[in-house]
């Protein structure tokens, strides 16, 4: 039965590092579909985080299309409480087995973590300091907050364990 796993926060938490290593150690990571925001939202559809774009449409329906295949899911992204809410609800009514992580990593460290990415030269500590949004968890039941003293392999570990992936 194939599972939904939800990756959160801020922009330079380590979203898509733990995505990928999740993906690259789960039991069969053939059969794990990894579903980045930013990749559906800047370059394939090359949109602003702004309202009434159609990157929503386009996460919903990779998830969706995947599902329907029998991969698991990693959705991973900054997704915003108060814009991705509603979708991440209806995503997990679809999967049996659904988990969401958060990537609690305060502004200074995600400023620290930023300048080592490959695309550091798009957007620097202004931007950064713009769109963090401190504590953007969900108000729903499961949820789990990965402190920020976790490294990665720590942070692998617990979501591994957490998802049986």
């Amino acid at each position: 039965m194939p599972k939904l796993i939800v990756i959160r926060g801020n922009s330079g938490s380590g979203k898509s590092t733990i995505a990928k290593e999740l993906r690259n150690r789960a039991k069969k990571p053939n059969k794990v579909a990894l579903v980045e925001q930013d990749y559906l939202r800047r370059i394939v559809l090359k949109e602003k985080e702004t309202e009434g774009t159609n990157n929503l449409g386009l996460i919903e329906q990779t998830v969706l299309f995947a599902l329907a295949k029998g991969y698991d899911v990693i959705l991973e992204g900054i997704l915003y409480s108060e814009r991705y809410a509603s979708l991440i609800s209806k995503l997990i009514k679809k999967f049996d087995s659904s988990f969401i992580f958060y990537m609690n990593v305060s502004l200074e460290e995600t400023l620290k973590r930023h300048v080592s990415k490959p695309n550091a030269h798009e957007f620097g500590k202004k931007e950064m300091r713009d769109w963090y949004k401190e504590n953007d968890v969900l108000g729903f039941n499961g949820k789990k907050i990965i402190p920020k003293t976790n490294n990665t392999s720590e942070t692998v570990d617990a979501i591994l364990t957490d998802t049986e992936l």
